[in-house]
């Protein structure tokens, strides 16, 4: 199998499911954590390698493996493979063109890469995409014959869930990235405490399972997944272990993923749930629900103007505060657009560069100094 993103939480658990199946790893591309990538490399013996920085290669270790660089090496990368399954593990637009490249080549995409479908699902609704997102793949196990009324997902509610109001616009990234459920990435941390992240699996959603019958509600100790409410009154709910081993393990091998032992069910004694609405006063982005699932295509300009805002509060430019508001700036700037236009990769990605020149010439309005 081939892994994008091996070194991030998604592709190091990957690993891990596939050294128990014993699955042999074919590639493996990572960004800037060289020091995690060369243990993979000596564990799994891939035959490809790719990573972001040419620069950076003198840091691999020795092997018997062809080494790709940047972006468009990943592409180049996924086309020599003769594995089958690829696990889109990257994070952010970057993992748009490789999806396709992906599911162009006829090979089957495990999808953790949620930027794909928020900016392009319209173009990749019937392709051959297996959901990683634990509330995906939650949705999808429950699902059987009977008609649906309503999907919903579950919010942890992110580092600022029980934070006072008034301090959380000037919270700092160190508040920010204090994730109380979850062990992941800083983007994906982040997007959790602001709920960009719900708003992108929301739209996940309307293209994994054609409905925009989709809410979300916070359940905090991310032990329940996903939940569906059906046309005869009842609701069925997905329990699992708050980690992506079990979607994982159905993506790489379905049969092996059931064997008994596994990974072993949450006990019910363990359980103390209980679920809360997900209120615009603590996460101003939930406005956009319903414009965002009315309109999915403006995904592309959430996912451009959040990008900006992320790395710039990330960098000490701009306070928490200043997410949701450079977004909520940017969907209403760019509200007349012609969406019906994207029909391409080319297009959705000359909306995507549009969205973020303007998205840093606002911060520059507002007096912020962006380089």
């Amino acid at each position: 199998m081939v892994i994008l993103g091996s070194t991030g939480s998604i592709g190091t658990n990957a690993l891990e499911v596939a050294t128990r199946f014993g699955i042999p790893i074919e590639s493996l591309s990572a960004g800037k954590n060289i020091a995690l990538l060369n243990q993979q490399i000596a564990a799994h013996k891939p035959k490809n390698v790719c990573i972001a920085d040419k620069a950076d290669s003198h840091k691999l270790i020795s092997g018997n493996y062809r080494l790709f660089c940047g972006n468009s090496g990943i592409l180049e990368m996924i086309e020599s493979s003769q594995s089958m399954l690829v696990i889109n593990a990257l994070v952010g637009f970057v993992g748009l063109a490789p999806s396709f490249k992906i599911l162009q080549c006829g090979k089957k995409c495990a999808l953790a890469n949620k930027e794909s479908l928020v900016n392009a699902g319209w173009l990749l609704q019937d392709s051959h995409i297996t959901p990683i997102d634990s509330e995906h793949f939650g949705l999808w196990y429950l699902l059987g014959n009977r008609p649906l009324h309503k999907l919903y997902i579950t919010a942890s509610g992110g580092a600022f869930r029980d934070y006072p109001l008034d301090k959380i616009p000037l919270a700092t990234p160190q508040e920010a990235l204090k994730h109380p459920n979850w062990q992941m990435g800083q983007k994906i941390t982040i997007d959790s405490a602001t709920m960009a992240n719900k708003l992108f699996e929301l739209l996940e959603a309307r293209w994994l399972f054609d409905t925009s019958h989709i809410d979300a509600l916070i359940e905090s100790s991310s032990s329940i997944h996903a939940l569906i409410e059906f046309k005869d009154g009842s609701t069925t709910a997905h329990i699992s272990h708050p980690d992506m081993k079990l979607p994982i393990a159905y993506a790489i091998n379905p049969a092996l993923a059931m064997e008994q032992g596994f990974i072993s069910p949450l006990s019910p004694y363990s359980l103390s749930l209980s679920f809360k609405p997900i209120e615009s006063t603590r996460y101003p982005l939930w406005t956009l629900k319903d414009t965002l699932l009315h309109t999915p295509q403006k995904g592309v300009v959430l996912n451009a103007s959040n990008e900006v805002a992320v790395a710039h509060f990330l960098s000490r430019h701009i306070p928490f505060g200043e997410i949701s508001a450079l977004v909520l700036a940017m969907i209403e700037s760019f509200a007349d657009t012609d969406f019906s236009t994207l029909r391409s990769l080319e297009s959705i990605c000359a909306l995507d560069k549009n969205v973020r020149a303007k998205s840093t010439e606002w911060l520059q309005a507002r007096g912020y100094s962006i380089d």
